[in-house]
């Protein structure tokens, strides 16, 4: 079968490497893999199976130069300026117009897609106008509202990204906060329904061994995520500061917040044990190599570095976050949940080390196989 993954850019992040993960999956398991993107941002990554086919569709370029587009593109542009947030109204509009016109040249070289698979929020807005059977949008984390007096505009998203949509998401705590959003939004989806994110055992554990020159000569706690205010570093550091544990933080990863954080670990007296090494493109030598690995984030689609953690052979542990880390932490690995506070991130973590870590159990990871996840996407489409 032909499947099409589209995301907005390959940058290194957990959304994008799901995508190339999906791409590879599709792939390996026989079928013909198209992967598709907008916005290039280098460093990027790249699928490591040779048969995925790759494109670039500049989507802002196709705007400027489709004639119209560009009088769209400033109109767009002006009402935004005005009405905050609406940007993506009269942009989104035109660009799934834009996006159709390129499949359509895609299918006449390589025949038609089976199945088109959206990845992110972000992605959605850019091509929101596209409606095709054959489509299913992948949400990769709640979706917020306002509650039940959500402004007009609020509602107007929604509808325009989710109404009459086949949506997907990757853990049943977010599809049950999804299913609660759509009604109160008043948008009403051709279906909803979980299929998790696949976890390419072989392909980690081959990349895990790679060297690497920044690598602490000594044992060391880890975390990997974005430096932004979901991932909830300001947490990590607070319950760092109270672990018994003289083991040094390493915290792998890039954002907005680098330099407030990086004050707040001077501020709590543990700037000397912290280490921010910013973006990597090859994170599981670090993983491998970690004693123990923590999530601290407010709240998650998935948490899927928990599983590529376990799959770098590395006990993990996290705080109990809205969303979907109760779909990994489940069975033996809910022992290592915690409160969403310091103190309990704090104690769960200097009582995992006391204890000398744990032993992984592989069949943690089988639920995520490659295998399994491909094939849920292929399956005939929910009817409505």
């Amino acid at each position: 079968m032909k499947v099409l993954i589209v995301v907005r850019t390959l940058k290194i992040g957990g959304m994008e490497r799901v995508a190339v993960n999906l791409a590879d999956a599709f792939a390996e398991h026989g079928h013909e893999s198209h992967l598709m993107y907008f916005k290039p941002r280098p460093p990027q990554l790249e699928p490591s199976n040779e048969q995925v086919k790759v494109h670039h569709f500049a989507l802002s370029r196709a705007m400027w130069t489709s004639g119209v587009g560009g009088i769209i593109e400033v109109v767009a542009r002006l009402l935004n300026s005005v009405l905050r947030k609406s940007y993506f109204l009269l942009s989104g509009w035109w660009g799934g117009k834009l996006f159709r016109r390129e499949v359509r040249r895609l299918e006449r070289q390589y025949g038609a897609f089976d199945r088109i698979i959206f990845r992110g929020i972000g992605t959605f807005e850019t091509v929101w106008s596209f409606q095709d059977p054959r489509a299913c949008y992948v949400l990769e984390n709640i979706v917020k509202t306002t509650g039940s007096h959500a402004p007009w505009l609020e509602r107007l998203k929604a509808r325009c990204l989710f109404h009459n949509k086949h949506l997907v998401t990757v853990s049943h705590g977010v599809e049950k906060q999804i299913a609660t959003a759509m009604q109160t939004l008043q948008v009403k989806p051709s279906s909803l329904r979980t299929i998790t994110n696949p976890c390419p055992l072989g392909a980690i554990r081959k990349a895990m061994y790679e060297d690497f020159p920044e690598r602490p000569n000594s044992p060391y706690l880890l975390n990997v995520a974005r430096l932004v205010p979901q991932k909830n570093h300001h947490l990590l550091l607070r319950a760092y500061a109270k672990m018994r544990t003289t083991l040094p933080l390493v915290i792998v990863g890039e954002g907005p917040l680098r330099k407030e954080l990086e004050a707040l670990a001077v501020e709590l007296g543990i700037a000397a044990r912290v280490t921010f090494t910013g973006r990597q493109l090859n994170p599981y030598p670090w993983m491998h190599h970690a004693r123990l690995f923590i999530l601290s984030s407010a709240h998650e689609g998935l948490g899927i570095v928990l599983l590529e953690a376990l799959a770098c052979q590395t006990p993990i542990v996290s705080v109990d976050c809205p969303g979907g880390v109760r779909d990994i932490m489940t069975g033996e690995l809910e022992a290592y949940l915690c409160e969403m506070t310091p103190e309990a991130l704090a104690a769960r973590v200097d009582a995992i080390l006391d204890a000398d870590g744990y032993a992984i159990d592989e069949r943690w990871l089988e639920r995520f196989s490659p295998a399994h996840i491909t094939t849920a996407f292929l399956q005939e489409m929910p009817a409505s």
